[in-house]
């Protein structure tokens, strides 16, 4: 049996942007053919801007090899998830999980009482993941022509 990996997390740098791209275009992939004519917005992402703008952090084993991130927009009211990707073949390891945590920890961080996200109404494990760790459904509406499913989670510090 293989043994669990460690996780080692970091502040996305400029030189990541790249990287962070490909891993938005594997993890995405997949739902193409769901969503027929559209692109999730995370395979279209400006990188280089978002490392910069927002809060990217990325996740390794402990070597330099990213196997996943997460962009956070932090505001005043409230704390937006704006994409979690985690390379397929890394999947079921518990990076996305552990992404995930790390975002409630910086809500927690810059006082925020609430994680904002939502996804596409075709990423079904995604609502199911969403759901099974605490984020309940607000609402599920057309947004900018995507069919998108709305959550929330409340923070206590």
């Amino acid at each position: 049996m293989d043994p669990l990996p460690s996780f080692a997390v970091r502040r996305a740098v400029d030189s990541d942007a790249a990287t962070l791209r490909a891993i938005a275009v594997e993890a995405y992939e997949g739902y193409l053919p769901r969503m027929r004519d559209q692109r999730p917005g995370p395979m279209d992402a400006d990188y280089d801007e978002l490392v910069t703008s927002a809060e990217v952090w990325v996740v390794t084993d402990g070597t330099a090899d990213i196997k996943g991130f997460v962009v956070l927009l932090p505001s005043p009211d409230d704390f937006v998830l704006d994409n979690v990707a985690v390379r397929p073949e890394n999947h079921g390891q518990g990076y996305g999980r552990h992404l995930l945590a790390l975002a409630e920890k910086r809500a927690i961080a810059v006082g925020a009482k609430v994680i904002r996200l939502y996804t596409h109404e075709t990423m079904v494990e995604n609502q199911r993941l969403y759901e099974r760790i605490g984020y309940v459904e607000t609402s599920r509406r057309d947004d900018r022509g995507f069919g998108r499913v709305f959550f929330e989670k409340r923070i206590e510090p």
